[in-house]
């Protein structure tokens, strides 16, 4: 599948095609979807913080870029409407 920043904001099937109506992919480097993880010292190891664009959230609760948080409370109380929010800010960021 291609890979790099010519796929950042576009969609793509699993097979690596784009659906998006934007023509194909201009990349040179691509990928096979099964491959080797790499090698554990090659990983990443400092953390990151995730801008998510919501200020609250940035300021009191950030989240650690690549990992995992919980959302908890109860009905009606805008879980859906922040997890929206967090994927629309994100999609932006990565719009070229």
């Amino acid at each position: 599948i291609p890979v790099g920043r010519a796929t950042l904001g576009r969609i793509m099937n699993v097979i690596g095609e784009p659906i998006d109506h934007k023509g194909e992919f201009k990349t040179e480097h691509y990928l096979p979807i099964h491959r080797e993880a790499p090698p554990f010292v090659e990983q990443a190891t400092e953390q990151q913080i995730l801008v998510t664009g919501i200020k609250v959230v940035d300021l009191l609760a950030p989240y650690q870029r690549g990992g995992k948080i919980g959302l908890f409370g109860g009905a009606g109380v805008g879980k859906t409407v922040l997890i929206m929010e967090l994927i629309n800010n994100v999609a932006k960021a990565h719009v070229s």
